[in-house]
């Protein structure tokens, strides 16, 4: 999971995009990086690092242009040393091109076979993201013959990557002289918007991933760039916009709304934080069927995504709500940090219990979703030892018991606490005196709600159902050892081995 962000304006965009990328933290700490264009020629920085640590004035300095791109990483497990795999990209044939993407392609090893075979292309690194961009460069140049380009040949050449790759990806990329571009999958799993604002130099445009940068950046939420569809503004701010794929079905990533978006964001036409309300509503009917309520004596959020649905809970069953937990909100989000050591100890880091707030009472803990577990088993600790009598769990996410290959860093399903263990097993291995997961057509409900346009959605990792029809169990399989084999050569010093589409690098 990433951030990306793209501006065409009439003044510097580098503050503008680092303000942007900042604003887009949350969806990855790993590494930063932003590209601009000035004239014809690019100038680039990225490194590993949260995005104030990684750019300093010279930096910032060295990046020139009225128009460019930039990018936030989250880690994933085993992730190379090598600020090389961080974003943006390059490529300097056929026209010269800058890209970043958020998402992670399925198709990841026949693309590199072809490109490197067929197209007679060279990757530079392992990353998904690097083949999708070389696919793009090529398609490119087949529309345009190699000569130049106008916005028939850009749409054309988006069309042919719709039908060459498959998977997750929301891109923004820059053409050297002719403008930035910007397309979804044909599915819409990963979220892209797009704002303008109105100077006195004329019209800017902004494509992010979420709406709150747009607002944050004084840029006026237009709409969301549509499943399949590309967005093409020149230089001049010209902006054209065109549906290139076949059979285009929004199918957004549910795990946004649950986990990774901002809450002040607008994503698909649906406010998430008024989305995480409705899921609170939804479990609290549950947990009114599993427990006696009269044994709870207090309702407490994990900080900070789930305390929309722990309030509107607590509120629903007239239960009392307190912050127990205080988190220390310079620590990284530990569902995206590399290796389970490092998330255990972080736990423990963000997290500080009250005693006064647990001492003696029965606490209902509500969290957004329990993955590996590890949170959660830490967290039930953290609570007994603070003198909690009687501990229950929540979540606001039914059980992750499959692997996600869109962009989340939950490939294997060993790693699954929920996988192949009942609802009563779980809760004994976090150790809860009883456990509660939201039903997957609740979440659902908690979505359409918000908008009844919206019905469909990547759901696979409570499911099971890959939206792009090609993931099958030996896929899955190869991805395992893949991931297994990357996480040896990472911690014996090696270079990380080439996973294919396991190796999502945004």
């Amino acid at each position: 999971m990433c951030g990306i962000v793209g501006v065409v304006s009439q003044a510097p965009v580098n503050q503008l995009l680092y303000d942007s990328l900042l604003l887009l933290q949350h969806r990855g700490q790993d590494a930063a990086g932003i590209a601009t264009s000035q004239g014809n020629t690019f100038n680039m920085y990225k490194a590993h690092g949260l995005v104030r640590d990684v750019f300093r004035t010279r930096n910032m300095r060295s990046l020139p242009g009225n128009s460019g791109i930039g990018q936030v990483r989250y880690p994933t497990a085993g992730s190379s040393s090598s600020a090389e795999e961080a974003q943006p990209f390059y490529v300097n044939a056929p026209f010269g091109i800058t890209f970043a993407h958020n998402g992670n392609l399925t198709n990841t090893e026949s693309l590199r076979e072809e490109l490197f075979r067929v197209d007679r292309r060279h990757m530079n690194t392992n990353s998904d993201s690097e083949v999708l961009l070389n696919v793009l460069a090529h398609e490119l140049q087949r529309a345009s013959n190699g000569v130049s380009l106008d916005e028939d040949a850009i749409f054309k050449a988006v069309s042919a990557v719709h039908k060459r790759v498959r998977g997750a990806y929301a891109v923004v990329a820059e053409i050297a002289g002719y403008g930035m571009l910007a397309f979804r999958d044909p599915y819409g799993i990963r979220p892209l918007c797009l704002g303008r604002v109105e100077t006195g130099s004329g019209v800017e445009w902004m494509v992010a991933s979420e709406s709150v940068t747009l607002e944050g950046m004084g840029f006026k939420f237009e709409r969301d760039v549509a499943p399949g569809e590309a967005v093409f503004i020149d230089l001049d701010g010209r902006y054209a916009a065109r549906q290139c794929a076949d059979n285009p079905q929004l199918s957004p990533c549910i795990f946004e709304y649950v986990y990774f978006a901002r809450p002040d964001s607008l994503m698909d036409g649906v406010s998430v934080y008024s989305a995480r309300l409705r899921m609170g509503e939804y479990l609290a009917d549950k947990v009114a069927r599993n427990l006696r309520l009269g044994e709870v004596d207090v309702v407490m959020p994990i900080p900070d995504s789930a305390r929309p649905a722990a309030m509107q809970l607590a509120a629903r069953l007239n239960l009392d709500y307190r912050e127990g937990f205080i988190k220390n909100r310079y620590v990284g989000r530990t569902f995206i940090m590399p290796g389970q050591a490092v998330r255990k100890k972080s736990v423990r880091q963000k997290l500080n219990a009250m005693s006064e707030e647990f001492k003696g009472k029965n606490v209902l803990i509500v969290d957004d979703s329990i993955v590996r577990g590890t949170t959660s088993g830490e967290i039930v600790d953290m609570a007994r030892a603070a003198g909690a009598n009687k501990v229950f769990f929540a979540s606001a996410a039914p059980p992750v018991r499959f692997p996600n290959v869109y962009g989340i860093d939950m490939p294997t399903r060993s790693e699954l606490i929920a996988h192949g263990r009942t609802d009563d097993e779980i809760a004994r291995v976090i150790g809860a005196d009883a456990l509660i997961y939201q039903d997957l057509a609740a979440m659902r409900q908690s979505i359409t709600d918000m908008n009844p346009a919206l019905t469909q959605f990547e759901s696979s990792c409570f499911d099971g159902h890959y939206v792009t029809g090609d993931v099958t169990p030996e896929y899955l399989d190869h991805l395992e050892r893949m991931r297994k084999s990357r996480s040896e050569d990472s911690s014996a010093g090696g270079l990380r081995v080439n996973m294919g589409s396991a190796a999502n690098e945004a």
